[in-house]
């Protein structure tokens, strides 16, 4: 099977970087049709009354991204005679700017507003029905054009999505490096590539290094070297790193657990932290690495118990029903180098729930 990768064709990130919105959309095009989530559209109207060279239409969003949806903004787009698609603000109006860019051929821009998650880097849309249930993955054609990220706008966000962004990075080392002990496909349809595994240990080691540091500063509104780093990790190499090197029992555990109710407040990358904590108790894994892993979790304040994220660990029939929705066929739990069932996914939920009430009574770690 080949070794494959994709990768957005140009990344910038730091503060102020919006201010050169501007001169970014011109390599691309000349006029601009800008999705704006209706939440931020008074920090990003400035910025786009400075973009000389580009024309600029803006439509204020706050759907969901359902097929409506993307159809409605790809007319407008396509009302407008724009050569250029953007989208400011959170995942929602970001994947309604890419798949509708992906219907109309058309080069796509995202800048988002919160980092919440590594998917603005990716070529996948996630599609809602309109009661606001995941209906399906969307692939598009190639991924963003160019992903911009102000990192004094990013930091200005509330802090919970900040962490659930490290939630969601923290799954992708331990993903990737399953599929490459599997030889398992990547989301890009072969099998990952020797960057996309180092992108995803570097992912890994630079939340382990600069994580904690980064959340305390983003508490603060204030950016530093380790809230730049730690933000260049969970979008730009999990981004990398978990559609090049591959998704395994972290996310598909998350799946499961999305079927719940009682989550549904809960962010992507609060219960993908659960899903990777869980995928340690699926094959032997040292303790060492376990307690690191659950000593950063705690250390940056993701959720490593799952009364934290709203699932008693008690009820056995919704645990059942997690882990059955994890292991349906095709499902990519299946990507892990080892056989995976139902029965093993509840013991696996089970035992770091024990694992993690055990280190809440142990002595505090000095070091990750």
């Amino acid at each position: 099977m080949p070794r494959t990768s994709i990768f957005p064709s140009r990344y910038v990130q730091g503060a102020g970087a919006l201010e050169q919105v501007g001169a970014e959309l011109a390599r691309l095009g000349t006029h601009a049709a800008c999705l704006v989530d209706r939440s931020v559209a008074a920090l990003i109207e400035p910025a786009l009354a400075k973009t000389d060279g580009v024309r600029v239409q803006m439509r204020k969003q706050d759907a969901a991204c359902t097929e409506r949806a993307i159809a409605d903004a790809a007319a407008w787009v396509r009302q407008c005679g724009a050569d250029i698609v953007v989208s400011f603000g959170g995942g929602k109006v970001v994947d309604i700017g890419r798949a509708a860019a992906d219907d109309l051929r058309l080069p796509f821009v995202c800048v988002p507003t919160i980092a919440a998650s590594d998917a603005p880097c990716s070529a996948l849309a996630v599609i809602y029905d309109e009661a606001g249930h995941v209906v399906r993955d969307r692939f598009v054609r190639r991924n963003p054009d160019l992903v911009l990220l102000d990192t004094a706008l990013i930091v200005a966000a509330p802090v919970r999505f900040f962490i659930a962004g490290i939630g969601d990075a923290l799954a992708t080392f331990y993903e990737a490096d399953a599929c490459r002990r599997s030889g398992a496909r990547n989301l890009c349809g072969g099998v990952g590539t020797a960057l996309a595994f180092e992108a995803a240990r570097l992912c890994r080691d630079t939340l382990f290094a600069h994580a904690v540091d980064a959340v305390a500063d983003c508490r603060r509104k204030t950016v530093t070297l380790a809230f730049d780093a730690t933000l260049e990790a969970t979008v730009l190499l999990s981004g990398l790193g978990f559609e090049s090197g591959g998704v395994a029992a972290a996310h598909a555990i998350h799946h499961g657990l999305a079927q719940l109710d009682s989550t549904h407040g809960v962010l992507h990358g609060e219960k993908v932290a659960i899903g990777t904590l869980a995928s340690l108790f699926l094959w032997p894994c040292a303790d060492r690495e376990r307690r690191r892993v659950f000593t950063f979790c705690k250390a940056v304040g993701l959720p490593t118990r799952l009364a934290d994220i709203h699932v008693d660990a008690a009820d056995r029939t919704a645990l059942l029903r997690v882990a059955e929705r994890a292991c349906r066929e095709g499902e990519i739990i299946h990507n892990e180098p080892y056989p995976v069932n139902a029965g093993m996914v509840v013991a696996a939920l089970d035992a770091m729930d024990r694992y993690a009430a055990l280190m809440d009574h142990a002595e505090p770690a000095t070091t990750l």
